[in-house]
């Protein structure tokens, strides 16, 4: 890209983001927004290449659609924020980015500092009312560096520091807060395109730390794999794979945010690590902040464990007691592919051992798939079972598209085994994820398959009308799957495992988790100009979904099935 003539440091911000290979600016707008929209409006007068800013309806939805987007390219995008009031709806969405370390970079307007006498200064109430100490210390524990911008001249090094920082591992977002006046300031000159400063090329542990991490693994004779989000490229998978293939290694992935290993692989040990970690005498976890539940069950005595990935010890979480005895920090595709390669030199000559192992380990494999279609098939009947809904998903969608789930269908009746091809709620928990991320996905990709799996609850959360709204105005196709149990059965869940034969247990309506009377949600996408239907028996449930297929494939128009399950 060659430089570009710039007028105003609100042309220089948007000319800058373009430089660096942000595509959309996904923009929640408000009164702060006046140079940014002049500065549009010049620059494509004059055919200089911006981002395209998209209208999102919510806040929300807009951070989740630029994590969704960079969840399938791999490219950062910007969002640009209402001043305080826009942060705040934005925080929840920025909780899950944080949490899934999704670089992004989040601008948002900063109410006039000055009350008159410059372009730009305060000229309607909510100037004062919008008026903080500090704006940004409402999300500082969430982003990796946060400033602000004082005068027009710094557009530039500001942009590329930000970037620079979202896209070091462990990656994140960023914030710049932009004031009023500033962008209307003059900022006349030409930009060139060569960026100030780059993200930090990939690290890898030290020679040392992967030969020994590869000798403890050559001696490990009931070893495991642990991982959750090292697959979102297929590079990251494939040498995951390798590994496990080179020393016969069994690989479970607990709520997996993003797939790691093929589920039809005969090395694939399910989606419970536990009942395999009782017996291990070697543990490897890989990018996984949560490898297990210690209250389900730990490591026994004299087991070691091996972290790793781009920040192993998790450093963003306060209290976090998983053990760690060799720590392997560094890109986790490079450090996997290294630690094949120094394994598989110690392992020549045990084929006979590793061949025992491999069969086991595919012994397990199968009993865990069959395992998962009879509990799909137990649950066939009316009202139909989550499980049901996700082999049926499975059955109709076959290897294509991408699937967002959030309280969804369950990865295991799922059997998604390409890379990028499953994407899950971020730990954090921040509910109304996964809808806005898969228009962020489909936005990306207008012709692959994108479907979103989640919960009644989570779908109230997404705000559902905005998500709709996004979808039509966009014309993006996504098919939505709301699984209807009329109930919050995370916490319900949640209390009869603390108090399993408490009051609340046996209680006939159990305090706090019931969302009757149920919406037509079905009729929230229709109203948006898609198609909707409602079904209740399990047996109608191909048919239903697919002619929601069709719809989304044919049509081109978003679809959704609000589907009843038990609780």
């Amino acid at each position: 890209m060659e430089g570009a003539r710039v007028e105003t440091a609100a042309e220089a911000l948007l000319v800058r983001a373009a430089q660096r290979g942000i595509d959309f600016v996904f923009a929640n707008a408000g009164t702060d927004f006046a140079p940014l929209i002049e500065g549009l409006c010049r620059l494509r007068a004059a055919g200089v290449p911006v981002p395209e800013a998209l209208p999102i309806a919510h806040e929300t939805a807009a951070v989740a659609m630029a994590h969704g987007y960079w969840l399938v390219t791999g490219r950062p995008q910007a969002v640009a924020l209402h001043t305080n009031v826009g942060l705040a709806n934005a925080v929840m969405g920025l909780i899950n980015a944080a949490s899934e370390e999704v670089p992004m970079l989040v601008l948002s307007g900063r109410t006039p500092v000055t009350e008159s006498g410059r372009l730009g200064s305060r000229d309607l109430p909510i100037h004062w009312g919008q008026e903080m100490r500090d704006q940004a210390a409402m999300l500082r524990e969430l982003v990796k560096w946060d400033y602000e911008l004082r005068f027009p001249e710094q557009v530039a090094e500001l942009v590329d520091r930000a970037l620079a920082i979202a896209g070091t591992a462990p990656m994140g977002p960023v914030y710049l807060s932009l004031p009023r006046e500033v962008l209307c300031t003059p900022s006349p000159g030409l930009l060139e395109p060569t960026p100030r400063q780059v993200a930090a090329a990939p690290a890898l542990p030290t020679a040392a730390a992967i030969d020994e991490a590869a000798a403890w693994l050559a001696r490990a004779e009931r070893p495991l794999v642990v991982a959750q989000r090292s697959g979102r490229e297929a590079a990251g998978m494939a040498a995951l794979v390798r590994l496990a293939e080179v020393a016969a290694l069994p690989v479970a992935e607990h709520w997996p945010a993003r797939i790691s290993f093929p589920a039809d692989h005969p090395l694939h040990a399910g989606f419970d690590p536990h009942p395999l970690l009782r017996e291990a005498d070697l543990v490897l976890t890989v990018d996984a902040p949560v490898p297990w539940l210690p209250a389900r069950a730990a490591p026994p005595a004299g087991c070691r464990v091996i972290a790793l990935g781009a920040d192993p010890l998790q450093a963003r979480i306060p209290m976090r007691g998983f053990p760690a005895d060799l720590v392997l920090a560094g890109e986790p595709t490079g450090t996997l592919e290294a630690l094949a390669d120094a394994v598989a030199e110690r392992l020549r000559g045990t084929e006979d051992r590793l061949a025992r192992r491999r069969a086991a380990i595919a012994r397990h494999h199968v009993a865990w798939r069959t395992a998962a279609r009879a509990l799909a098939e137990r649950g066939a009947g009316t009202p139909m079972s989550a499980a049901w809904v996700g082999r049926c998903l499975a059955e109709a969608i076959g290897a294509e598209g991408v699937v967002f789930a959030e309280l969804g269908v369950d990865p295991a009746q799922l059997g998604r085994s390409r890379p990028g091809s499953w994407f899950s709620h971020a730990l954090s928990g921040g509910l109304g994820w996964a809808l806005p991320a898969a228009l962020g996905a489909q936005l990306a990709d207008r012709e692959r398959l994108v479907v979103a799996t989640v919960g009644d609850g989570s779908y109230l959360f997404a705000n559902p009308v905005a998500c709709h709204q996004i979808a039509a105005a966009l014309g993006l196709p996504v098919l939505t799957i709301v699984l209807d149990n009329g109930t919050w059965n995370a916490v319900r869940k949640s209390t009869l495992a603390v108090y399993p034969d408490g009051h609340a247990a046996r209680a006939n309506r159990m305090p706090l988790t019931s969302l009757e009377p149920r919406p037509d949600h079905a009729a929230i996408c229709a109203a948006c100009g898609g198609w909707g239907r409602r079904v209740r028996d399990g047996a109608a449930l191909p048919g239903a979904l697919a002619e929601a297929l069709r719809v989304v494939r044919e049509e081109r128009r978003q679809a959704l099935l609000q589907v009843e399950v038990a609780a």
